[in-house]
């Protein structure tokens, strides 16, 4: 306030003084200055007064936002008190609880200190009256204590003995029993849930065309096209009466597929010559090997496999036009990829390690340098090469025993590769060869005493063995079955397994006339 009253007087006197120094410079008479000095004052008057106003304002305005500050703090305050009064409030009736409960505990000691005195008093009643019946006894059976506990725990050792070998007998037949059915139930499981397409490939390719006027400029004047195609490609390319088709015939797939897309581009483009045939075929060449790698990473990718080295990939690609028995060698890995990964699933494992090293686990058969070390171990001795994991590493070589198991991804590995290679028409086989593995398979059965017919059902996974009631048994049929599979192991050489089903019927007949 003080500081506005300063300031309105300030601007009165300037306003005298400037209305004094106006009259002068105008040549103004007294009366005319004293006129301005009035006015000047009055106006300072007014300034001053409305200074005062407004300090007034502006000192009601500060008391009323203490007064507002000042009240809001109080009511804090008391809140504060309230939450402390209930506070204490709170433990004061948790102390009286506590007071209470503590007279509670030592009424309750007090009470078990005299039954405690009244169970020491019967106790040394009852040893001094135990004391009394052993004498009593040793006297009656001429038998000491210590000779007559001995004896006790002889027999009942030897009575444990005997009930714990037939309890660890049943456990160990339940326990095989239910490993049995989870393994049956965890490969059926996996088999069921991986569907996978006939694989059967042949030796050969059709090459088809538009009409058979082509054939002779495959031929070329004098052969000369046809030899330049097949020096080139190393395969034999068979053109004969089969309409609007060529034949391919090799057993390299990596050759038939050049031979055939170079046959392609050379019929679509209509130039063909012995130097056309060489340029075309050396292209087509360099494309397959882009296709390969492709088909590697397209593969690693769908199978969701990552941090493949390149080399290994490369490796997967080829494995396109590679065969086994007649079963195309990607699509085997990638079935047996699939099927590692749902077993591995099912038994709580690693599902990434075992998709790869089901992926991995014949790519010892792809490379060509190496024909004397068998593809298992070239297999494992390439994943080491390419930094992969020890588990894989192992799954691959030891999937058919070549090097021993140290891991559980190897037997699942292989399981795996028998459930891919042994279904129906995975593999090839000569029929010749086929119905002579059902007859030996057959003859191997008949060859027992009280069989009287063998069936081999089921493409040759199951033998059905029909004996003689009168001379074979119950029991003996049972060990006939165990037989005939062990001399099956022994002696045949069979894809998967093949179960022996032994068959005793007894009919008795009777007419009514």
């Amino acid at each position: 306030m003080d500081i506005l009253l300063l300031i309105g007087s300030l601007v009165g006197g300037i306003a005298i003084g400037a209305g004094i120094i106006y009259a002068i410079m105008n040549g103004k008479t007294k009366g005319a200055a004293a006129q301005l000095i009035r006015e000047a004052e009055s106006k300072a008057q007014v300034i001053i007064k409305e200074g005062e106003l407004r300090s007034k304002e502006y000192h009601m305005k500060q008391k009323e936002r203490h007064e507002a500050e000042t009240n809001q703090r109080n009511q804090k305050i008391q809140e504060a008190e309230g939450r402390v009064k209930q506070k204490e409030q709170s433990l004061n009736s948790k102390l009286e609880n506590l007071n209470r409960k503590e007279k509670e505990l030592d009424a309750v000691k007090e009470n078990l200190s005299q039954q405690l005195e009244i169970v020491a008093k019967k106790k040394e009643d009852m040893d001094r009256y135990h004391q009394q019946q052993v004498k009593q006894l040793e006297k009656m059976a001429g038998l000491s204590a210590e000779e007559a506990k001995t004896q006790l725990i002889e027999t009942l050792t030897a009575e444990a003995k005997t009930e714990a070998s037939a309890k660890i007998k049943e456990i160990v037949d339940e326990s095989k029993l239910m490993a049995t059915k989870e393994s049956r139930r965890i490969i059926i499981g996996t088999i069921q849930r991986t569907a996978a397409e006939q694989a059967i490939e042949n030796a050969v390719s059709i090459f088809h065309i538009d009409s058979d006027e082509v054939k002779g400029r495959i031929i070329g004047r004098e052969g000369r096209n046809i030899r330049a195609l097949e020096a080139a490609t190393g395969i034999e390319i068979i053109v004969d009466d089969t309409p609007e088709a060529i034949i391919l015939s090799g057993f390299d797939p990596i050759r038939r597929e050049i031979a055939r897309l170079s046959l392609h581009k050379l019929v679509s483009d209509g130039r063909i010559h012995p130097a056309r045939i060489e340029e075309i075929v050396a292209k087509t060449k360099k494309q397959l090997e882009d296709e390969i790698v492709e088909i590697g990473e397209r593969t690693a990718i769908d199978l969701n496999i990552h941090g493949l080295h390149p080399e290994l990939i490369r490796m997967v690609g080829r494995m396109r036009y590679r065969s086994s028995y007649g079963q195309n060698l990607l699509q085997h890995s990638r079935e047996v990829a699939n099927l590692c990964a749902t077993m591995a699933a099912e038994m709580g494992l690693n599902v990434k390690l075992a998709k790869r090293a089901g992926l991995l686990h014949d790519i010892g058969k792809v490379p060509d340098d190496d024909a004397e070390t068998p593809h298992a171990l070239l297999g494992m001795k390439l994943a080491e090469k390419y930094k992969e994991h020890p588990e894989v590493v192992n799954a691959i070589g030891a999937h058919h025993d070549e090097i021993e198991m140290t891991s559980i991804l190897s037997p699942i590995v292989q399981a795996c590769d028998a459930i891919s290679g042994s279904r129906p028409g995975a593999r090839r086989e000569d029929v010749e060869n086929y119905i002579k593995r059902l007859k030996d398979l057959e003859n191997l059965a008949l060859g027992y005493e009280g069989v009287e017919k063998a069936f081999a059902i089921q493409a040759g996974r199951e033998l059905r063995v029909i004996v003689e009631s009168e001379r074979v048994s119950d029991e003996k049929a049972e060990m006939l079955s165990f037989d005939i599979s062990q001399k099956i192991m022994k002696e045949m050489i069979y894809p998967g397994q093949i179960k022996v089903t032994v068959i005793r019927e007894r009919r008795s007949v009777a007419f009514a006339k």
